[in-house]
């Protein structure tokens, strides 16, 4: 017997910062905890630095922090945007981002929390 797939949303944010030095870079991923993983619908949520140790030829070394949050589903995702802690993370952090990449991607899995 097959067990039901379900679509989750997930979400992949790296960030190179224009300071990143360690203060600044454990100033982010605090707030990343603060505003950004009490919200309805995440399924997973995960912050932070560069793997130091893993430098092969095919890894990505072009940023200081990671966040890796996955919604149940899009309408939660697209919910999240649009919340006020949302919009005051970016406030607060975004002077020192160098760069930021999304990656988001459909993924599927049979083993969903709440």
């Amino acid at each position: 017997m097959t067990t039901p797939t379900t679509d989750l949303l997930a979400h992949h944010v790296y960030f190179r910062l224009i300071e990143a030095n360690q203060e600044a870079k454990d100033k982010l991923i605090r707030d990343c905890e603060r505003y950004l993983s009490p919200h309805a619908g995440i399924v997973f949520f995960a912050v932070g630095t560069l793997a130091e140790d893993l430098d092969r030829s095919v890894n990505d070394r072009d940023w200081d922090v990671a966040l890796h949050i996955v919604f149940r589903d899009q309408a939660a995702h697209d919910e999240y945007q649009e919340t006020a802690e949302h919009k005051a993370f970016i406030a607060a952090n975004n002077d020192n981002w160098g760069q930021v990449r999304v990656f988001d991607s459909v993924v599927k899995t049979s083993k969903v929390k709440g």
